[in-house]
């Protein structure tokens, strides 16, 4: 089942997640919906907070990297193949360079900015069976990682932009809060009242 996005404005969007247990209701059901919600919107992550839940739960498939020439045979290999369910993640350590890439978020349509991260994180988590993985990734994964990783620490992609930038978008990302925007999938928007 597709479920709404929530946008840009929404306060479950800088909430830090909490951790969940296996016991979690309907956590299967709850996955395969983050899945089909992804795919309809065309992302390659998501995060439970964009979905309305302020839980440490994420899910991530590169494939549609895959298909990108800049990478070498092999990047483009990894990235097809990588498909994760992650819960209860936590950042053991970010490291090496740092390098920008331009970087899109489904809470905040029609806004792509270039973003500096580190590139090799290493990463201790539960998979779906909640099964512990601890885990090192670099390039392209640890960016994807590292951006749905940050929603459920609360943060952004725009958090990491200059002041200068931010300032610039201001009006963008206000008219995403209100609505004032089209995309062609589900979304929830905090400023539009109900009844509407």
């Amino acid at each position: 089942m597709t479920l709404p996005i929530v946008a840009y404005g929404d306060p479950v969007l800088r909430k830090k997640g909490k951790s969940i247990d296996p016991d979690y209701p309907k956590l299967d059901e709850l996955i395969l919906n983050m899945w089909d919600t992804m795919y309809k919107a065309s992302g390659v992550g998501l995060a439970a907070p964009q979905i309305g839940l302020p839980i440490r739960l994420f899910v991530i498939d590169t494939e549609p990297f895959a298909e990108d020439e800049d990478f070498t045979k092999e990047e483009q290999e990894t990235l097809k193949a990588f498909k994760r369910v992650f819960v209860n993640a936590e950042m053991i350590e970010e490291e090496g360079n740092n390098w920008s890439f331009n970087e899109g978020c489904l809470s905040i349509p029609d806004i792509r900015e270039d973003v500096n991260r580190k590139d090799t994180i290493t990463l201790r988590y539960m998979d779906e069976n909640f099964k512990e993985q601890t885990e090192t990734f670099n390039g392209l994964l640890a960016r994807v990682i590292q951006h749905e990783y940050d929603h459920i620490e609360g943060i952004l992609f725009t958090d990491k932009l200059s002041s200068l930038k931010r300032r610039l978008l201001k009006g963008k990302l206000n008219n995403i809060s209100k609505g004032n925007i089209e995309v062609d999938y589900k979304m929830r928007f905090p400023a539009v009242k109900k009844g509407r």
